[in-house]
């Protein structure tokens, strides 16, 4: 298997490269059961931005749910929100967007309930992803919070992959470049 190693926050790992289409691979970042690195991003995810400067830390079910934790944890945070992929039988009157992201199949919705887009209404919100790609993950995330009432803060990620390390609405800790089908980078 093919990989890409890099440095983020501190911590190395070996990215293993995963096929998009016959022309495009990308660097599998996953902080899923990787404490050391969750808690290592999450601090300098927490150094990018002034805490006075949002309510509330907002993500997109699943991947960035340890890092939204670890950001709550570290910063004293005492409620955050994540999108969900599904409605849920817990969520009331539930409001939803669609989202388009490089690593799904196809379109899906992201879901908040009614109670959690009343406590975003006329807040200040900071999205935050693992990886920003193509921004469709970030767009929904926008969108939703828009739908609630609340207003985007900040977007930051852990890294930015090709085109969106351009970006100047994304902060982010490190450039992930994209990959041809041999490892070598784009």
């Amino acid at each position: 298997m093919l990989t890409y190693t890099m440095t983020v926050a501190g911590v190395t790992r070996r990215l293993p490269l995963c096929r998009i289409n016959d022309e495009l691979y990308i660097g599998a970042f996953i902080c899923f059961g990787d404490a050391e690195l969750t808690v290592a991003c999450a601090r300098e995810l927490l150094k990018l931005v002034d805490p006075s400067a949002y309510d509330y830390l907002f993500t997109a079910e699943a991947k960035s749910i340890p890092l939204i934790h670890e950001m709550a944890r570290q910063s004293g945070a005492k409620k955050y929100f994540i999108a969900r992929k599904g409605p849920k039988a817990y969520m009331p009157d539930p409001i939803h967007v669609e989202d388009h992201s490089i690593t799904t199949a196809g379109a899906q919705k992201l879901y908040l309930g009614r109670d959690d887009a009343d406590l975003i209404r006329g807040k200040r919100v900071l999205l935050i992803d693992d990886v920003i790609s193509t921004g469709g993950s970030i767009k929904a995330m926008e969108d939703l919070v828009a739908l609630a009432g609340g207003t985007v803060a900040g977007r930051i990620a852990v890294l930015a992959e090709g085109a969106a390390a351009d970006r100047p609405d994304i902060r982010y800790l490190e450039k992930l470049p994209l990959f041809n089908p041999d490892g070598t980078v784009k």
